[in-house]
C-alpha cells in the first residue's frame, strides 16, 4: 500500500521519543519531511539527527513547550517557514500526572487543561492556515484509552483527553469541505517510557513489584503483550496519509484488543 506522503511536510509534537517519535519515523521512512518538537531542546535535536540518519529524510528538531501558547505558535511559524509548507499535524503532549479526585488542586486541573486540551486547540489553530494554503491536509490527535473507558487512577487524563477527542470529532465535520481530515488515535498499553512510569506508580500504590504489575497488565491484553511503538507509528502514519483519504472523524484504537467497548 502506498501512503503517498513523499515530499509532504508533517509537524509532530511530543516526538523526542515514544509515540510521537514512532509516527515521525514511519512518515520519514516513507519519504516525508518532518518537523518534530519537544520541550527538551537537546533531546529533540538528538532525535532529529537520529531519524535523519536512519531514514535519509529531512527531519528537523524544534524546542517547544506544549503548555505554552506562544511556544506552540513559534514552533509552527518556524517550521512552516523552514520547510515552505505544512501538510499535516500530530497533536501530542505528555499526559497529566496520575491520581484520583481528592489529591488534585485547582492548579493541578489548570495545568492539565493547558497541557492537554489547550495544547491541542493551539496547535490546530496555528496549523490550519498552512493546511488551507496547500488545499487541505490531515490532523491526528493522540489521546488515550481513557476516552472510551475511564481509568481510575488517571482522572485528569480521563477528563482532558476526552475533550481533545470531542474537539477532533467536531472539527472533522467543520473542516471536511476544505479537504482537511481530522482523526484520533488511541494507544493501549504501548511499551514506552510513560508506561514504565505508570506501571511504577501502580506497583507502588498496590505494594507489589514492577514486574508483578507489568505481568498483571499484560495478562489483561488479548494479544498477551504490550504494543511495540513501531506498530502504533504505522497506524498513525496511515491515518495521516492519502491512503486514509476517506477517513475523517474516526477514533482508531491500537490496544491489542484490550477494550471491551463496541464503539
Amino acid at each position: 500500500m502506498e501512503l503517498n506522503v513523499k515530499n509532504k511536510v508533517y509537524l509532530v509534537a511530543g516526538a523526542s521519543k515514544g509515540l510521537g517519535y514512532a509516527i515521525a519515523e514511519q512518515l520519514a521512512l516513507n519519504g516525508a519531511s518532518i518537523a518534530i518538537a519537544s520541550r527538551n531542546a537537546d533531546a529533540i535535536h538528538s532525535a532529529a539527527a537520529t531519524l535523519a540518519a536512519k531514514t535519509g529524510a529531512d527531519v528537523r528538531g524544534y524546542a517547544m513547550d506544549a503548555g505554552d501558547g506562544s511556544s506552540i505558535t513559534q514552533w509552527v511559524a518556524r517550521a512552516s517557514a523552514d520547510f515552505g509548507r505544512v501538510d499535516g499535524l500530530v497533536v501530542n503532549a505528555g499526559g497529566p500526572p496520575p491520581g484520583q479526585f481528592d489529591v488534585f488542586s485547582d492548579d493541578d486541573w489548570q495545568s492539565a487543561f493547558e497541557l492537554t486540551l489547550m495544547s491541542a486547540v493551539r496547535m490546530i489553530r496555528a496549523t490550519l492556515p498552512h493546511l488551507r494554503a496547500v488545499g487541505g491536509g490531515s490532523i491526528l490527535t493522540l489521546t488515550s484509552s481513557s476516552v472510551k473507558e475511564p481509568i481510575d487512577f488517571l482522572l485528569l487524563s480521563n477528563v482532558m483527553r476526552s475533550g481533545v477527542t470531542s474537539l477532533a470529532k467536531s472539527l472533522s465535520r467543520q473542516l471536511a469541505s476544505e479537504n482537511i481530515r481530522v482523526n484520533n488515535l488511541v494507544p493501549g498499553l504501548i511499551a514506552t517510557d510513560r508506561m514504565v512510569n505508570l506501571d511504577t506508580a501502580q506497583a507502588k500504590a498496590k505494594g507489589i513489584s514492577f514486574d508483578e504489575q507489568r505481568s498483571a497488565s499484560q495478562a489483561l491484553i488479548p494479544l498477551g503483550r504490550y504494543g511495540d511503538p513501531t506498530e502504533f507509528g504505522k497506524a498513525g502514519a496511515f491515518l495521516l496519509s492519502d491512503a486514509a483519504s476517506y477517513i475523517t472523524g474516526a477514533t482508531l484504537v491500537a490496544d491489542g484488543g484490550t477494550m471491551k467497548t463496541v464503539w
